[in-house]
């Protein structure tokens, strides 16, 4: 290799490039530290390490994506487990037809939310009628948030209000205070 004729990086220059790596992922990120590297360390993986506080294997892998033209792809999103509804979903099926038969619409219709008396207790009770076993089935607490995340919430339902008691219109009510002043007026008067 060729030594570099670049000077080495300020203190504030190695700030200010970690800064810029720190703000980037994946395959992006890599390459912005495999350019840093060859430019500055002539592509010695220590070097960047020592230098910029970068992981040599972090380093390596961009410098093999640099020289191969091919990226490395994560698997971070198969990790993990699974929600319940993708790992039952018969019964998350049959417990959005059971929540779907107890819900009502919000009132003022604002909102798209259904809410539902059933419990999540019930849920449970009603989602062992069928033969569903224990295992397929979680707790109370995790059911009470499988049912908000499939956009029923467990809240009491208001049924209708009762309207507001309103005086009884009289002869009285309906002649405005100032008309009364005005046959007090004349009254007075007279």
């Amino acid at each position: 290799m060729t030594k570099s004729t670049v000077l080495p990086p300020t203190p504030e220059q190695i700030e200010d490039l970690r800064l810029a790596a720190s703000k980037m992922c994946g395959h992006k990120r890599r390459s912005f530290i495999a350019e840093m590297a060859l430019k500055y360390c002539d592509g010695n993986t220590r070097k960047t390490e020592s230098l910029f506080g970068w992981g040599r294997y972090t380093v390596e892998t961009g410098l093999g994506e640099k020289r191969t033209g091919i990226l490395c792809v994560g698997a971070q999103s198969s990790r993990g487990n699974k929600r319940w509804e993708e790992r039952y979903p018969n019964v998350a099926k049959a417990l959005c037809l059971l929540a779907e038969s107890h819900a009502q619409q919000d009132t003022n219709f604002l909102t798209e939310v259904a809410f539902t008396r059933l419990t999540a207790e019930e849920a449970l009770k009603q989602l062992r009628k069928p033969g569903f076993i224990d295992e397929q089935l979680p707790a109370a607490g995790t059911m009470a948030k499988i049912l908000n995340r499939l956009g029923f919430r467990l809240r009491p339902v208001v049924k209708a209000k009762p309207q507001k008691k309103f005086r009884k219109l009289t002869l009285f009510s309906l002649i405005s205070k100032k008309k009364i002043l005005q046959i007090k007026g004349m009254a007075q008067s007279v």
